[in-house]
């Protein structure tokens, strides 16, 4: 067992029972305040914990870590000191914040420069994203798209079971949690018109997703072995793929994604350990016809985590709209990552892959409006008694993810955007 993973752990730290930051989580962002310069945090119920000043406190001599990375406003340093590093600070914070060490529990003045209150912080982007791949590996979601834009006989094109479908998106629009996005602009068209016109979209939609942030580098023609891929994945965060639907359709063909999807992501500001995930893995859809060789690996490699989209229109109440589940991916991330570098791609530290929307076999478990409200057929009722075929200008989305077995439940917050009028 990792040491931090401990779920007889108890810390002096206050956290309520149903947080997603026990001491078992134990994941790392990037925050400020108003005197303090963005750097590296964990996160503890909701107390945010200060890695650079509690390496300045000495709470890091007699270990093998490189403690300049705590003064970095991007996690890319601390990340490429690997893997052994990354477990080596989770067990250090684990051991610190057990309810029984006195080392910082009892230390007063270090205490009040090293612990924050959430809400007095501002997170920030936590990684410098170099590249980002979207995925499109839910078999639902594949399926309840093609159902909808081409016959039910034809809903999943022929490749899509044999390899894990993607494409190279633009990592400058992806933004941190809390960050308002305007409706954007395109050529839309219409059905019934012979050409296209220039516009808002009116089709606005959200993708409900994962994604997970590379935490080694390989040179140009290096393969990842998929035995090792995880050993190439830091963690993962909650990653909200915005989708304007009528742009997307006219201009998909025959290259795919552009204007439809490059104009706002937002992900949640902490990322979750693969090494905190580890108690939650868990077997993945059957994958039939058999896989080629450089794509098979034994053993549960998918995760159970739940995913959870609500919906708030100014000034009202959320509503919940969704209920999904990582383990739905009929193509899981060590696939993904060797799929990837097959060719030779090479990948830097912080490069960002996502899932694709994730979508489980019910309706309620759909993870974009454009399958919930079946293409604007059975419109979405909200709490406040309005629907939604899509989403309306000043609507907030938020989602939510978590892992939960008998003893802990280790989450990922929220990821929250408005949308805001065009431009």
């Amino acid at each position: 067992m990792i040491e931090a993973n401990n779920p007889n752990l108890k810390t002096w730290i206050e956290v309520d029972d149903d947080s997603d930051f026990p001491v078992q989580n134990i994941p790392f962002g990037i925050f400020k305040t108003k005197k303090l310069t963005p750097r590296p945090a964990t996160r503890i119920g909701n107390t945010v914990v200060d890695l650079q000043t509690l390496a300045d406190f000495g709470y890091f001599n007699h270990t093998n870590i490189d403690t300049s990375v705590f003064s970095k406003q991007f996690l890319n340093g601390f990340i490429a000191l690997g893997k052994p590093i990354w477990r080596e600070v989770r067990n250090r914070l684990s051991e610190l914040f057990n309810i029984d060490n006195p080392e910082l529990r009892d230390n007063i003045k270090a205490k009040q420069s090293i612990l924050h209150r959430i809400n007095k912080v501002e997170m920030l982007m936590p990684v410098k994203i170099g590249d980002y791949t979207d995925f499109y590996s839910s078999y639902e979601h594949a399926k309840n798209v093609g159902m909808m834009f081409r016959k039910p006989d034809n809903a999943v094109l022929p490749n899509w079971r044999h390899l894990p479908v993607a494409y190279h998106g633009r990592s400058s629009s992806i933004v941190i949690s809390g960050t308002n996005i305007y409706r954007p602009k395109g050529q839309i068209k219409v059905e019934e018109n012979v050409f296209p016109e220039f516009g808002e979209t009116k089709s606005l939609d959200f993708e409900l997703e994962m994604a997970f942030i590379t935490g080694k580098k390989t040179e140009l023609g290096e393969v990842i072995n998929i035995q090792k891929a995880e050993d190439y994945i830091f963690g993962l965060v909650i990653f909200n793929d915005l989708s304007a639907r009528d742009i997307q359709k006219w201009e998909y063909v025959p290259l795919g994604p552009f204007l439809g999807k490059n104009f706002g992501s937002v992900i949640s500001p902490w990322i979750v350990t693969l090494d905190a995930l580890e108690p939650y893995k868990t077997e993945g859809p059957a994958q039939n016809p058999k896989i080629l060789p450089y794509l098979q690996i034994d053993g549960n490699n998918n995760y159970d985590i739940n995913l959870e989209v609500y919906l708030q229109p100014e000034d009202e109440k959320e509503s919940q709209i969704s209920a999904s589940n990582m383990k739905y991916l009929y193509w899981n991330m060590p696939q993904q990552l060797a799929h990837h570098t097959v060719n030779g791609c090479n990948i830097n530290i912080g490069d960002l892959c996502a899932s694709g929307t994730i979508s489980g076999p019910t309706p309620e478990s759909y993870g974009s409006m454009l399958e919930l409200a079946w293409k604007g057929t059975k419109p979405i009722q909200l709490t406040d008694g309005s629907v939604r075929k899509f989403v309306n200008d000043n609507d907030t989305i938020i989602m939510k993810a978590y892992a939960k077995n008998k003893k802990i439940r280790i989450g990922f917050g929220e990821v929250v955007t408005k949308i805001l009028p065009a431009k």
